[in-house]
């Protein structure tokens, strides 16, 4: 294992405003990331014009581990003011930020920041994954658009929610919205690269209703306008035909489920009357069967095949990736 000088080491910022809910179990899974090459040397939350016991709760953990700070802004002033805070504190030169009702992984933290042992990578963004269900119109819609979201950021980085870079800037200036937007553009404009980890998965709470839904998706395009307006960067989001052409890549993927879900609709139909006329009319019954031999296989082989075709991260065990539970 590499020794402390090895690992890369981050100053991690929480932003926060109301957060008791989640705040607790935000900075357990913070205290407890299965790091291997990293070192997170400390954890500074922003508390921002919080009324409920966001603070009383940070403060209690603080007990416990050193490495967590707290800084309170009696007034609510923003995002953006709540990272500049974070950076004027932050001692280290690479910083990883994560909103306060956010949840990450346990390995999201590993799997974010040791894409920085390439000189060239200046900002990595996390996969995020909502922990909505998906059984009403909103927790639907924000399980669609993060699914294409996700399409995207493969072939072009947009980053949010909790994202890590190198501190070549002091402040982002206070007039800008759409804080992890800008960072990218800062990072891109000195020449360094912007990079998607897939496998660093942090998990959120998307819109419950539609008026939510658009509320969140109209202030996130008038930020991204503006930031292209002023600063002359255009996030990927804003990239239509690219957006367009995976829409309908999972458009077709949409189709081509219904069609295949109707054949097996088909083929169980007729199976299933099969087996009514050898059981009523033939009385068959199928003490020795006849076998099925395409299922005779080399199992191991057979799945070694599939990893090969089909990507590794659909074929994790789902409870492996499940926020963790907290006190």
């Amino acid at each position: 294992m590499s020794s402390n000088r090895e690992k890369i080491r981050v100053s991690v910022g929480v932003m926060a405003h109301n957060e008791e809910a989640n705040i607790g179990r935000l900075l357990d899974a913070l205290i407890n990331q299965h790091l291997h090459e990293v070192e997170i040397t400390e954890i500074i939350v922003v508390a921002s014009g919080c009324t409920d016991r966001t603070e009383d709760i940070v403060r209690e953990y603080m007990e416990k581990d050193p490495r967590i700070k707290l800084l309170v802004q009696e007034r609510r002033e923003g995002k953006t003011s709540a990272i500049n805070l974070f950076l004027k504190h932050a001692k280290e030169d690479i910083c990883v930020v994560e909103s306060g009702d956010t949840l990450p992984h346990e390995a999201a933290i590993e799997h974010l920041v040791r894409m920085f042992k390439d000189p060239k990578v200046g900002m990595t963004g996390a996969h995020k994954v909502p922990v909505n269900t998906p059984d009403h119109i909103a927790g639907l819609l924000t399980h669609l658009r993060l699914r294409l979201e996700h399409q995207l950021c493969l072939e072009i980085p947009r980053l949010g929610e909790l994202i890590a870079f190198r501190k070549v800037f002091d402040h982002i200036p206070p007039d800008v919205s759409m804080d992890e937007a800008f960072v990218e553009a800062l990072v891109v404009k000195r020449g360094l690269q912007v990079r998607y980890a897939p496998d660093a998965i942090v998990y959120n709470t998307g819109p419950t209703s539609i008026r939510d839904f658009v509320k969140q998706r109209r202030r996130n395009h008038a930020g991204h306008l503006y930031l292209k307006h002023k600063y002359g960067y255009k996030v990927s989001s804003l990239e239509n035909s690219r957006v367009i052409k995976i829409a309908l890549k999972e458009l077709w993927g949409a189709i081509q489920f219904i069609y295949t879900l109707g054949l097996l609709a088909v083929l169980e139909a007729w199976a299933r009357f099969l087996g009514w006329y050898d059981f009523v009319i033939r009385k068959e019954r199928y003490e020795v069967w006849d076998m099925a031999w395409s299922q005779k296989a080399d199992v191991a082989q057979e799945r070694e095949r599939l990893v090969e075709q089909v990507p590794p991260s659909t074929l994790v065990d789902p409870s492996a990736v499940q926020p963790q539970e907290g006190p």
